[in-house]
């Protein structure tokens, strides 16, 4: 499971019953396709997006980011040295 699609998972876990994605636009100034590309998983949010989320649905930013983790890459020799990203959930 991607990032987007365990945010998916965890915005609509903590969506209340009853919420429409035009009503949970309007509880965090946001738009309603917003919503739903967040929702489906095609998109992940901006940290001011995930706070008014967060706000909207009144559960912690955490509450949104949970399974989520990151760990960083092994430096290899060679190139440019640099670190390779692999987010597991």
């Amino acid at each position: 499971m991607d990032t987007a699609e365990r945010f998916n998972e965890n915005m609509l876990r903590c969506k209340q019953l009853g919420v429409s994605q035009d009503e949970l636009g309007i509880r965090a100034s946001l738009h309603r396709t917003e919503i739903s590309n967040l929702e489906r998983g095609f998109r992940l949010p901006r940290i001011d997006t995930l706070v008014k989320l967060a706000g909207a649905l009144e559960v912690s930013p955490e509450a949104l980011l949970e399974g989520m983790v990151w760990r960083p890459g092994e430096r290899r020799p060679g190139g440019f040295g640099g670190a390779t990203s692999e987010a597991t959930l």
